[in-house]
């Protein structure tokens, strides 16, 4: 109980400092550089109020910056607390900042890859942490491990290496490899290629996996489908399912996503058993750079 308490505290820390009204404004401002045409920027100022476009000029200690709306802002430089890169759309006037998450359903993987020099650093149901890391534009690497199973020399450990193969506007492809093992040398895992057709809001994810060093001597493929919609600024309806020899897995629910930080809260039930099973999913992501 007490792990998981640590760990729903984490993600509250985690979410309060994406909240300017929460969390402790930094003390020094950043580094203002101008941005390249194309690009967004998210500034937030001294006061707490934020703005999306981008800087177009630094002039010793002021700095010009142009909404995405048109408008231009002439401010002073030890007013801005924080300048990054931000990558989303405008809806009706609004800017929607892309899903920081994007690289996952609820636990499989989608065929898109995390950007050079980025973190994700989450926990799937509350104890099973993990971090992956872009090593470059479209190869990554990560690993966890349980907080809870195992122990000693038994204790469990998974590494997830991942390459994209294709990494289009609108579509990707990856392969990749979920690999667990133990110190006493036991291992398993699933090799899988998956494809992912759409936008970061709205899209389809399909992937094929094979299981080796599996206790049964034949490795039936495991079929996933799954897709995302965006509803709403900060909701993305998520499902994702799995068919695999015997039965299969169904699942469903809801991302909640607040600048780098993604909260899945999911419905998940085994496919071809006698009676029906239903438990909850609840993960955490923080991207940061």
């Amino acid at each position: 109980m007490t792990r998981h308490l640590s760990c729903l505290l984490l993600a509250a820390l985690l979410l309060a400092a994406e909240c300017p009204s929460l969390a402790a404004q930094p003390a020094a401002s950043p580094a203002v550089i101008v941005a390249p045409e194309g690009a967004t920027q998210e500034l937030r100022l001294r006061d707490g109020t934020t703005h999306v476009g981008r800087v177009t000029a630094v002039d010793g200690t002021h700095v010009t910056f142009l909404t995405r709306g048109g408008a231009t802002l002439t401010l002073e430089a030890t007013d801005v607390v924080a300048l990054t890169t931000v990558r989303g759309r405008d809806v009706d006037g609004v800017f929607w900042k892309d899903d920081p998450n994007p690289t996952r359903l609820f636990f499989g993987p989608t065929a898109r890859p995390i950007d050079r020099g980025s973190v994700h650093l989450g926990v799937y149901e509350v104890v099973m942490p993990f971090v992956q890391v872009g090593l470059t534009d479209r190869i990554s690497v990560g690993g966890g491990t349980p907080l809870v199973f195992g122990g000693g020399s038994q204790r469990p450990f998974w590494f997830t290496p991942k390459v994209a193969v294709v990494n289009r506007t609108r579509t990707q492809a990856s392969l990749g490899v979920m690999h667990i093992a133990n110190l006493d040398g036991d291992s398993l895992g699933v090799a899988y290629g998956v494809v992912t057709q759409g936008t970061r809001d709205s899209a389809i994810t399909v992937g094929l996996g094979m299981a080796y060093a599996r206790l049964e001597d034949s490795s039936p493929p495991i079929l996933m489908v799954g897709g995302e919609h965006r509803v709403h600024r900060h909701v993305k309806l998520v499902s994702e399912n799995y068919v695999f020899d015997g039965g299969g897995l169904a699942s469903a629910g809801v991302r909640f996503m607040s600048g780098r930080l993604s909260a899945d809260l999911a419905l998940v039930s085994p496919i071809g058993v006698d009676e029906v099973v239903v438990f909850p999913m609840v993960n955490f992501v923080w991207a940061f750079r």
